[in-house]
This record gives C-alpha cells, sequence and structure tokens, in this order.
C-alpha cells in the first residue's frame, strides 16, 4: 500500500497541519489508500471512446504450460506429449488435455489462441510486457492495462477503477504498475484471501474502536481547521485539491457500495461452491462482485506456475483444478446477470513452455509459443484461432503478438488505437503497438 503522505501536503518548509489531521483522520481507519484517489480530479486525461466496457484480467504468474492444457500433441512422441491424454471439447474437432474437462465442456463460452508468439523467456519481464503490451525499457516504465484504463476512464463509483487480488505479480520491472501515468493509477491491492472465515478488506473495514460518529468528529475537526487556515494558506489551490482526495477516500470507505461489494459472504452457498472453495475460486466470484459495484478493471493474480520440476503432478493436483471449475462458473455467472458482454475476461500468463519434457519432470521456459484466452464483450465463443507445430515449438498459422493482444484488449474496452499519454518531462508516449486479433473483433 501507498502512503497518502505526497507533495500536495508540503509547503517549502513543513507539513501543514491541515495535512496532519487529515493523514490522522485516515489513519485512524487504518487507511494507506494509494494515491490513485487522486484519480477522481486527474481523469480522462486522454478522452474515452467507444463502448464502456469492463474487464476481468487473470494472470497465471510462472508461465502456464500451453501442452498440457490447450493446445495438446497427442500424436507427438511421450517426451513432447507428456503424461495427459486428451479429451474432445464442445468444438468438434478441437481436443483439450485431460486435466481441463470443464474448460472443454465450456469452449462455446470463450475464444483461445493458439498462436500466440510471447517473444520472451524471462519472469519480471514476463509480467510488465505481457500485462502492458509494450517491451520493457528501462528509461520508460509503460503502463499496465488496469492503471490505463484508470487514468483514461476513471471512477464508475465510490470504489478504485482498478483493484489486484492477490499479490502474485513480480515487480522488478514495473509489472502491474501504472508507471508513466503516476502512482494514483496503480491498483488497490487486496491481499487477504476471499475464502478465508474471517475475510476483511484492511483499507475498507473500520478497526476496532472506530465507528462513524468518530469519523464525523474527526471530520469536524478538520473542517475547524480549514476554517482558521482558510486566509493564510499560500498554496490553496493545492489545498483544496488534497481536499478533493480526502473527501473521495472517505466516500470509498463509507459509501454503502463498497462495504456490499465486499460481502462474499452474502452470496449463496451453491454459488460460492461452484466457484469452489478455494482462493483462486473466491477471487473470481470477487472479481465478479467488483464489476457489478464499479469497478472497471479487476486483476486476478495466481502463482506457482513456473513448473520446472513435477509438472504434471502439479498442474494436475494443484494448479488447474481451481483454475478449471472457477472461470467457466465466472462466465456462466457474468452471462446470467447480462454482464458478460460488457466484460471482458482475458486468461494471460508468461510465456509457453518448452515441447521436450526436462530430467525433473518439468518443463522450461519457452519464449515461441504460447496460449491466450478471451471471452465476452463481442469476442465469439467457440473461436480456437491459430496453431503450432508438431511439437508445440511456434506458431505456424495466424501469428500474433503481444502488442497485438494489447491492441485487441484496448479495443475491446472502447478505447482508440492511438493512445498516447505524457512521460513525467512532458514527452508523448505512445501506449499501443500492434494490429488488433482481427477475428476476434
Amino acid at each position: 500500500m501507498l502512503s497518502l503522505m505526497n507533495r500536495t501536503l508540503q509547503d517549502c518548509e513543513r507539513v501543514s497541519r491541515r495535512g496532519l489531521l487529515q493523514l490522522g483522520a485516515l489513519s485512524g481507519l487504518g487507511l494507506s489508500l494509494p494515491g490513485f484517489l487522486a484519480a477522481r480530479s486527474a481523469r480522462a486525461a486522454a478522452g474515452h471512446h467507444g463502448p464502456d466496457r469492463n474487464c476481468i484480467l487473470i494472470w497465471t504468474r510462472g508461465g502456464t504450460s500451453h501442452h498440457d492444457t490447450f493446445d495438446p500433441k497427442p500424436q507427438a512422441p511421450v517426451s513432447v506429449r507428456g503424461e495427459f491424454g486428451v479429451i474432445d471439447t464442445a468444438v468438434p474437432g478441437v481436443q483439450f488435455t485431460d486435466i481441463v474437462p470443464n474448460m472443454a465442456r465450456e469452449l462455446n463460452r470463450f475464444a483461445l489462441l493458439r498462436s500466440w508468439n510471447p517473444q520472451n523467456g524471462s519472469h519480471g519481464v514476463a509480467d510488465q510486457y505481457v500485462m502492458s503490451g509494450r517491451k520493457f525499457n528501462a528509461a520508460l516504465h509503460y503502463p499496465t492495462y488496469g492503471s490505463v484504463v484508470s487514468w483514461n476512464k476513471g471512477f464508475k463509483s465510490a470504489l478504485p477503477p482498478f483493484v489486484q487480488l492477490g499479490t502474485q505479480i513480480d515487480p522488478r520491472f514495473g509489472g502491474g504498475a501504472a508507471g508513466i501515468l503516476g502512482l494514483e493509477h496503480n491498483p488497490f491491492t487486496i491481499t487477504a484471501d476471499p475464502n478465508s472465515k474471517n475475510f476483511t478488506v484492511r483499507d475498507i473495514s473500520f478497526p476496532s474502536g472506530v465507528d462513524h460518529s468518530r469519523i464525523d468528529r474527526r471530520k469536524r475537526m478538520l473542517t475547524a481547521i480549514d476554517e482558521l487556515q482558510q486566509q493564510a494558506d499560500v498554496q490553496p489551490a493545492a489545498f483544496d485539491a488534497l481536499d478533493e482526495h480526502f473527501k473521495a477516500a472517505l466516500n470509498m470507505i463509507t459509501a454503502p457500495e463498497t462495504k456490499r461489494a465486499f460481502e462474499i459472504d452474502s452470496e449463496e452457498d451453491s454459488l460460492r461452491d461452484a466457484y469452489g472453495r478455494n482462493t483462486f475460486g473466491q477471487n473470481a466470484l470477487m472479481a465478479r462482485r467488483l464489476i457489478e459495484s464499479g469497478v472497471r478493471f479487476v486483476t486476478i493474480t495466481d502463482g506457482g506456475w513456473d513448473t520446472h520440476q513435477n509438472n504434471f503432478k502439479s498442474l494436475k493436483n494443484n494448479r488447474l483444478p481451481p483454475v478449471d471449475q472457477a472461470i467457466p462458473a465466472l462466465l456462466e455467472d457474468l452471462e446470467d446477470r447480462g454482464l458478460l458482454e460488457s466484460t471482458l475476461v482475458v486468461w494471460l500468463t508468461d510465456f509457453g513452455r518448452t515441447p521436450k519434457i526436462n530430467s525433473a519432470s518439468g518443463r522450461d521456459h519457452w519464449a515461441s509459443a504460447g496460449f491466450a484466452i478471451m471471452a465476452g464483450a463481442g469476442v465469439p465463443g467457440g473461436a480456437v484461432l491459430g496453431a503450432t507445430d508438431d511439437e508445440g515449438g511456434k506458431p505456424v498459422r495466424d501469428e500474433y503478438t503481444t502488442p497485438d493482444i494489447a491492441v485487441t484488449i484496448y479495443e475491446k474496452l472502447g478505447m482508440p488505437a492511438d493512445l498516447m499519454a505524457h512521460a513525467p518531462d512532458g514527452r508523448p508516449v505512445r501506449l499501443i503497438e500492434g494490429h488488433p486479433i482481427r477475428e476476434w473483433m
């Protein structure tokens, strides 16, 4: 979490009394809200066009094997095809491995890209590149998708426009962060597990001993200090801006929709069971609740996919069952609620994995082939696009790269293909390069 202490609280020599009081009021809530609350006054820097859609991005950190999920090679030698068999899907002639039976049955709800070329095989760099569409540049930190949505579209409700569930993103190269757009557009990150019995969100729930009456007293005290300093402030415009951000923070905390959004235990037990009583499943359900409550972009993070050892045991017993259960449940739930047409669901990962199985029964990093999945927002369900060679080593038809996925995401979310931002030094920066996946548009 980021502190609200920023330069708008200070003049050249001191922190203002008003700033200290505001920090005290928020810290009494246990609050360290990210600076993105400033986005309410700075939003729509570039405007937005087209449909006003939302997005749920699923990030499986480490590199999910395409061979052992959605691009099996049953005719290849065992050293390539691995331990899993294949099953038919809802689309005639298309097969998945037998450890993703729910995804196979529900293929008509989503589209699969089998010919993604990651053009990268390094962790950290992948988190930055795949979730921004621009290759890493040490001198220019490109923003992640959710940050661009926050910057371009701003708030839709009292809730932040960009929320991240879990912490499974490698931050070393700026992955998952706002970069040049500024800290105010970083995600509001929820680290608590919604599958736990006593699930609470640290910066939303009032801590013990703090109630609405106490907050009201602090607000009245702030008003009194404001009146005393009204004529003395040397930076009235800056303080006015700070007031707006402070009000946005309080509005988020006290708004009824905020509390409702995180009351996951209000869901029917049958629906929670359908998503899966595990961290990934309940995060997927929480993502739907957040979208329904006015969040524009939610990233679900899930780690443990770097399967250099025991690839088959790890995928079969741990990694894939929660995902195979939750994603179809999420798509069905969104559709039942009339939200799928206005919500793009995307599953991305670092890169693919090697065609040849290593001596530790694992697969290593592979920079030339992998998969991507999209659903909702007009993406044609059941569309299986592209193909790799007989060993799953490289695309041989309809090859698309990471910048192409980025363009597709932005256009599906109603943002212009020529989207431009400005670096801190004022120079214009193009946020999008590539070509949309035309078959999905």
